[in-house]
């Protein structure tokens, strides 16, 4: 019989430290998905992409040279291959990321279970975050960054890759690559305003048609 390992299974309750207290609900809980996670996060299309033009001048080039078509297709041979398996390796980092976080929104805080190799447990009560914002992809998930208090700054190396992209000085906790994250937006909108709902649940979001991006809360 096969014995199956939860390499969290200290966890009391799936993705938090500790049970919640008194008078305290969980009101959402998720993760990213890890498709969406590589292109955004780590932007696996961006690099076959390069790759692909690297392969293209290389061949391009040879043939301004004179040299024949066969020698012009050479890197076709061993640059595409290395583009292709720089990006299996970081689909695969994607999905052990997705795979690791765990998103929680109480009616008094945003915890985030976040790591792969060493888990880090970032626990945000209400009253550190300052506002909030969102931003819809076209296939309908999206990014939840979180403005946290200056006092309350956290290394941009240790949330990587759930923060807020290029914001370094100031990092910014984001709940990244979402299914249906206009409906987690309001959600938490309602947390931190005071009038959050029952727990709801989160289903595959439809296609949208473009990208958005707006502010949920202040």
């Amino acid at each position: 019989m096969t014995e199956h390992h939860d390499d969290f299974d200290f966890e009391p309750v799936r993705g938090l430290p500790r049970m919640l207290p008194q008078g305290e609900r969980m009101l959402w809980q998720g993760a990213p998905r890890w498709q969406d996670l590589a292109v955004h996060a780590f932007h696996v299309r961006k690099v076959i992409w390069y790759f692909a033009g690297l392969t293209l001048l290389a061949g391009a080039l040879r043939l301004a040279e004179g040299d024949s078509l066969a020698y012009a297709a050479r890197p076709f041979q061993w640059l595409m291959p290395m583009g292709l398996a720089a990006g299996a390796l970081l689909s695969g980092l994607a999905y052990l990321s997705a795979r690791t976080s765990v998103y929680t929104i109480t009616t008094k805080r945003v915890v985030m279970r976040i790591g792969m190799a060493l888990p880090v447990t970032l626990n945000l009560p209400f009253a550190q975050i300052d506002g909030a914002a969102l931003r819809v992809f076209a296939n309908g998930s999206g990014d939840i960054p979180l403005k946290v208090s200056k006092t309350e700054r956290v290394a941009y190396l240790l949330l990587w890759p759930h923060a807020r992209p290029f914001n370094f000085t100031h990092p910014q906790p984001t709940l990244r690559c979402l299914a249906r994250a206009d409906d987690v937006a309001n959600l938490l909108a309602a947390a931190l305003a005071g009038t959050a709902p029952a727990a709801m649940p989160i289903a595959t979001a439809p296609a949208r048609a473009a990208k958005t991006s707006q502010p949920v809360a202040a």
